[in-house]
Parts: structure tokens; C-alpha cells; sequence
């Protein structure tokens, strides 16, 4: 919840790749709870994004996404790490289409 909240919006292969492993159930269970959603992607054929709800802000008691707290300064900015996810997931995205 915390990675889609942080980097949003972002897709399944992003996440998986950032928690480690397989993110299908916690994805399904995240919106089953209305945490979440899924996003038109940004292009026809791209993936689906994910994104929080305004229940997730609700349930948070924030009124908007600029209230997240900033994350613990020994972690990457959300920028860098999303460039290295972008190097890593990427090249394996553009390999499940070949």
C-alpha cells in the first residue's frame, strides 16, 4: 500500500519489483478493501496503473496525498527510486512483448 501511495501511479510489475515478490493477492485484497484501483494506463497498450483511493485518504484521515509523511531519510527519493525501477523493470516488460 505504502509503494502505491508513494509512487503513483504505478504498475503491478513496479510494485512486485520494488516489494520482491509476487503482489497479485495483496493487489486483489488491497482493492476488494477499497484501498486502491486500477487506472486507465497511459497509453492503449501499456499496463494498468494502480492508484489510491479517496477511501484509502479517508481511512488515513488525509485530506489529500501531499499529507503522506516524507519518507525516512535513509531511503532513496520516491524519483531516484522510481528511475532505478524504470532501469530494471522495463527492459523486462519490453521482453514479455517480444
Amino acid at each position: 500500500l505504502a509503494v502505491i501511495a508513494y509512487l503513483q501511479p504505478i504498475s503491478r510489475s513496479r510494485v512486485g519489483a520494488v516489494r520482491g515478490v509476487n503482489v497479485d493477492g495483496v493487489v486483489r485484497t488491497l482493492i476488494s478493501r477499497g484501498l486502491i484501483e486500477e487506472i486507465e494506463s497511459e497509453t492503449e497498450h501499456g499496463p494498468t496503473l494502480l492508484g489510491t483511493t479517496d477511501h484509502f485518504l479517508e481511512r488515513m484521515g488525509m485530506e489529500s496525498l501531499d499529507e503522506l509523511p516524507e519518507l525516512a531519510p535513509h531511503l532513496p527519493d520516491a524519483t531516484e527510486l522510481e528511475s532505478e525501477l524504470t532501469r530494471i523493470v522495463v527492459p523486462e516488460e519490453e521482453a514479455k512483448d517480444e
